[in-house]
């Protein structure tokens, strides 16, 4: 019988990753840069709403910004792989940070226009596109293989505590201050980001030889097509990825939405707004530090299934809430389902691929998870505009709940199948885990 952990070591379990010194200062800069790019989202839809009133714009805008992943992610997938992470993310935050000071300062000075943001979006999304699948596969370099769940839980968890804090931070400065200096501070917030990546001390001596320079545009379409042919021939991953991509381009663009709730069904504005995507944040982070309490990524595929029947159901739900009080005890549910499905998922794959393919593997991974939202977020904007923004909700939720049952009738297959990958991975790598393990209990693991 298994023995039941008193608090001090739950918080032990839950919190394990955090004894990187690595990763404490990786996370640090995350937390920022997470909250600031809250308040900039919340900010940026309420900008866009306020000039046009266009449902339509809302999510064109949310496909400009994040549709480039698509394009751009493979070949950050490449890059991820073939040069040392720091600097490319490094690289990222410093074009991400001079983006938005701009943006920031031409919308207070009252010189922005719909055409300047999609403008500023769009080169936000190119830089994305190579910033979401080195963030992603840096983590393993922190942490080592045996705490990479608990890590990958863990900063799901600080995205979602910043969508606590960043939407209810964002209702209320854009009410005060307008959105110009939502977008200030989440240009500064990357100068956090910039200052925890200089102290992060790694010794990548042994990942030298992966990092190859050179060979032009031919070798990286064919390390692409590697990286796709080891996706596609895996049924977990494949299966795992699949779902994910419907219920980011069907099931997500209601958080897109969500203006129009807050300021035409549930009759209020930008404060509304703020709590709306705060309950929801307090469900995704609940769900986000469960998984990190858990011991292992043995089981996820089932909380998978799970996670996904219930974002369809309660999706359907709150398109049909015509109350506040409604809304906020839906949508806390809401969230924890999404990330309960989308973190478990990350997991599964990070825990599936090899260290060779971990950039590529989670490039697609970013092109299902963050890719296909602009392609919803545009359709959703386009059909709310015709059928109205509840059933366009409620059609996203039927969908993502057909998808979610698919994926249950497939699970023992699935299962099957990943534990064979995991063996088969675990084999071929055993060597390099060790080698891993030392990089990771090097000097990182000094206290600060």
């Amino acid at each position: 019988m298994k023995k039941k952990m008193n608090l001090s070591q739950t918080l032990q379990q839950t919190f394990r990753s955090l004894a990187h010194r690595n990763y404490r200062l990786f996370i640090s800069g995350q937390l920022a840069s997470m909250i600031g790019t809250w308040l900039q989202s919340v900010a940026q839809s309420w900008l866009v709403y306020r000039l046009t009133g266009s449902s339509l714009l809302l999510g064109a805008l949310t496909f400009a910004l994040q549709f480039p992943l698509i394009l751009i992610a493979p070949f950050g997938g490449v890059f991820a792989d073939r040069f040392p992470r720091r600097p490319l993310l490094m690289a990222t935050a410093g074009a991400l940070s001079t983006l938005t000071l701009v943006l920031g300062v031409l919308t207070i000075s009252a010189n922005i226009s719909i055409e300047l943001l999609f403008l500023f979006a769009l080169f936000m999304g190119v830089t994305n596109g190579v910033d979401n699948p080195t963030r992603q596969a840096f983590v393993v370099e922190m942490v080592g293989k045996r705490d990479l769940p608990n890590a990958i839980a863990l900063n799901s968890s600080i995205v979602n505590m910043a969508r606590i804090v960043g939407p209810a931070l964002a209702g209320l400065l854009v009410a005060t201050v307008g959105e110009g200096w939502c977008f200030i501070i989440n240009g500064l917030s990357f100068t956090v980001v910039l200052i925890m990546l200089t102290r992060i001390r790694l010794d990548e001596s042994a990942r030298a030889v992966a990092h190859r320079t050179g060979g032009g545009l031919r070798l990286a379409l064919r390390e692409m097509g590697r990286g796709l042919a080891f996706v596609t021939r895996s049924l977990p991953m494949r299966s795992l990825l699949l779902l994910v991509g419907l219920i980011s381009l069907v099931g997500m663009p209601y958080v897109v939405l969500m203006p129009i709730f807050a300021d035409q069904i549930l009759g209020s504005g930008s404060g509304t707004l703020g709590l709306l995507l705060g309950a929801n944040g307090v469900g995704a982070l609940s769900s986000a530090l469960w998984l990190a309490a858990r011991g292992s990524a043995r089981g996820l595929e089932r909380w998978v299934a799970r996670a996904a029947l219930g974002f369809g159901v309660l999706l359907i739900g709150f398109s049909l809430s015509e109350w506040l009080w409604l809304s906020l005890f839906l949508l806390p549910g809401l969230g924890a389902c999404a990330v309960m499905q989308m973190a478990s998922t990350n997991t599964l794959l990070q825990t599936l691929t090899t260290d060779e393919m971990r950039g590529r593997v989670m490039a697609a991974y970013s092109m299902m998870f963050f890719g296909m939202s602009p392609l919803g977020a545009l359709m959703a904007g386009a059909v709310a505009d015709r059928i109205g923004t509840p059933r366009t909700v409620m059609l996203g939720g039927l969908l993502s709940l057909g998808g979610a049952l698919a994926f249950r009738y497939f699970l023992p297959r699935i299962e099957r199948a990943i534990a064979l990958q995991r063996e088969a991975t675990s084999h071929s790598q055993t060597g390099l885990d060790t080698a891993s393990s030392a990089e990771v209990q090097s000097p990182s693991d000094e206290p600060p």
